[in-house]
């Protein structure tokens, strides 16, 4: 498909005093891609800054967190638990102001416009003594009248910072537990007074806010409102009293757009929808809002977002009138350069966002310290800058032998390959994609597969010789006289020692389970000690087939480092699926009557009779075998070591190691 085919897509719009070259918008998420917490540095442009020349037009790069009233003496309380605050913010301080110029700058010389979404988180503050979030274990205090004042003229204030460095726009972010989702909510707004009310009374403070920027810039940015189309929390309001709303809202005529999407952080639907959600799967609320404010006199545009990472699709959504602008923010995260392809016609190559939610999670709930951003597929995200410096093409030309197509070698080998390297690739399976063929295989992971597709593109693309069901020993490596070898064999499956009665007929291993080659009964144990998808996808496989499952889990609940953005998704589908998860427990002993198991926390015995079958799920072991044996006695100038035949971890950190030593080789 050419830009011919895009018929608007690529199309500019006009939004209030801003005309955005395209539909295709970066909406504001917080990755953290600054390595300096709070100010804008090279990393921060560099990472939002290649979307922009990547060919997206609206770039919304991260929210800016407002000061909020804390009461004289109380000193400064950073984190999520007390809603992100300070007594000040960072957009109060000349070096933010500085970085953000110069941020502002580089995307306007990429042709692109740059949106500011202001942002008062709640958790300590509220206009109700009632928690904003379900998980929160305590009551926010209730704003006065002077602590409303505050917090409105917090927002003018920002709004004019954002003007004096030269954005095109600014965004009241009034979704995801802010300020204004909370006075927009039946269930946190519960005032008696001016602020409180029914649907049309509860948008008071979001007008006021408005009104405070509009009297402070004018119509010199586009000004819109990020607001959710649905609740989905009990009490909550639905999609008809959220289009009243926002009509409200418009009829004032402060609005130039409406930025919509569905849910929220701490639930299920999540505002971040994952890979067992439809692809726009609440698009409705996008044609729906834009049927209701047509009928105004000003025009708002209407944004829609909400798991969309084809621009085929894109197209479709601006077409049907759906939306006039998209949000794609995880699909610009997996690719850059996603938009230039697609208006090249070089759909092939784009890597597509996979939503796996890694980003975001990673953003929210880091494995690491310090923090560093991270895609399951895309090396190059938290490391714009390196790859910029040191992604050059080789100064010698290598025969480069990978062993193991999975996604550790298969970037290995693609980088090599692009920088001019002579590279040839041997898998011992059928296809390429190493774990992500097995991972594809569980319900509601099906997107897995398009990283498959985008390897086997690549290994095309860039030449590289790929051997399939071929045997990979030294001998057969030193026969292909290498300059350099990379031994990304992977990992297999762990197996306890500590276990009695593995031997059984009727005890199985999840990778079997997902592989097909091993079948289980109708009554179905999973013992699981890992924390990831692993045992969900496992037990979400067996339960989809009419199987009876429980899982035996080694920690307090099922899923424990799956981050808040899709933890309430996993549960649910266990709930949905009638899988029953016993915590706590490890696993001593298994016979043809049941399992015994001793408390994870103490020392009581259980026991569980009447399975037909036992799943292990214990993660994963490497496997080096092949590099220790090359490591003695090989000859090869370079012998790397990639990926989960290291360490097995997660897509990410082999996706990274492995495109690491391409640039290495």
């Amino acid at each position: 498909m050419s830009e011919a085919h895009f018929e608007h897509l690529f199309t500019p719009l006009q939004v209030g005093p801003m005309r955005v070259p395209n539909r295709i918008c970066e909406t504001t998420n917080t990755i953290n891609s600054s390595m300096v917490p709070g100010m804008i540095d090279d990393n921060f442009i560099a990472h939002h800054v290649a979307k922009a020349r990547g060919g997206t037009g609206w770039i919304g790069s991260e929210t800016w967190l407002l000061d909020v009233p804390f009461p004289p003496n109380t000193p400064d309380e950073i984190g999520l638990s007390i809603g992100c605050a300070s007594h000040g913010a960072a957009y109060q301080y000349p070096a933010f102001a500085e970085g953000m110029k110069k941020f502002v700058d580089e995307v306007h010389k990429a042709g692109s416009v740059a949106i500011v979404q202001l942002t008062q988180l709640t958790s300590a503050w509220g206009p109700s003594a009632v928690p904003m979030i379900g998980a929160q274990s305590y009551t926010p205090h209730v704003l006065g009248e002077a602590e409303i004042e505050f917090c409105i003229n917090a927002y003018a204030d920002a709004a004019a910072v954002a003007k004096a460095v030269g954005a095109d726009g600014v965004e009241v972010h009034c979704a995801h537990e802010t300020m204004g989702h909370a006075f927009l909510s039946p269930v946190s707004n519960r005032r008696t007074d001016r602020w409180g009310g029914g649907p049309t009374e509860r948008t008071r403070f979001v007008v006021e806010v408005l009104k405070r920027i509009r009297g402070r810039i004018g119509d010199a940015l586009a000004v819109g409102i990020r607001i959710s189309a649905q609740e989905f929390r009990q009490g909550g309001y639905d999609n008809m009293e959220m289009r009243e709303m926002l009509y409200a809202i418009a009829e004032t005529g402060l609005l130039d757009f409406a930025d919509i999407d569905t849910g929220h952080c701490w639930g299920a639907p999540s505002y971040v929808p994952n890979s067992y959600y439809p692809h726009a799967e609440h698009r409705e609320a996008g044609k729906a809002a834009k049927a209701d404010l047509s009928e105004l006199d000003k025009k708002v545009a209407i944004l829609f977002t909400g798991r969309i990472n084809d621009p085929v699709l894109a197209e479709s959504l601006i077409k049907d009138g759906y939306c006039d602008l998209v949000g794609m923010v995880r699909a610009g995260i997996a690719d850059p350069e996603f938009a230039n392809k697609a208006r090249e016609g070089r759909l092939g190559e784009i890597r597509r966002c996979i939503a796996c939610t890694r980003c975001i999670d990673e953003a929210s709930e880091s494995l690491y310290i310090p923090y560093t951003p991270m895609c399951s597929i895309n090396p190059v995200i938290g490391n714009e800058l390196r790859w910029q410096n040191e992604y050059q093409p080789a100064a010698k030309a290598k025969r480069v032998v990978v062993v193991g197509g999975g996604l550790a070698g298969c970037e290995a080998a693609r980088i090599a390959a692009q920088r001019g390297h002579k590279v040839t690739l041997l898998e011992q399976g059928k296809r390429l994609g190493g774990q992500l063929v097995l991972a594809a295989r569980a319900p509601g992971r099906d997107s897995f597969e398009d990283q498959i597709y985008f390897e086997e593109n690549e290994m095309k693309r860039t030449g590289v010789d790929v051997r399939l069901e071929a045997r990979a020993d030294a001998a057969a490596i030193k026969a292909l006289k290498p300059d350099a070898v990379v031994i990304a064999t992977g990992a297999r499956p762990r197996v306890p020692h500590d276990v009695t009665g593995l031997e059984l007929p009727h005890v199985v291993q999840g990778w079997d389970v997902l592989k097909g080659t091993a079948t289980t009964g109708k009554r179905v144990a999973i013992v699981s000690q890992e924390d990831y998808y692993e045992t969900p996808c496992v037990a979400d496989f067996l339960a989809s087939k009419g199987k009876e499952v429980t899982v035996f889990h080694k920690n307090v609940h099922l899923g424990w480092e799956v981050a808040r953005y899709s933890l309430a998704m996993v549960i649910g589908r266990m709930e949905s699926l009638g899988v029953v998860t016993v915590p706590n427990v490890t696993l001593r002993k298994i016979d043809a009557g049941g399992l015994e198991f001793i408390s994870a926390v103490g020392d009581k015995v259980s026991r569980f009779d009447g399975f037909d079958s036992v799943v292990l799920v214990y993660g994963a072991v490497a496997q080096p075998e092949l590099y220790d044996e090359l490591k003695a006695g090989s000859g090869v100038e370079q012998l790397f070591l990639a990926g989960a035949a290291w360490l097995p971890r997660r897509m990410a950190e082999a996706t990274r190691h492995g495109a690491h030593i391409g640039l290495a080789i």
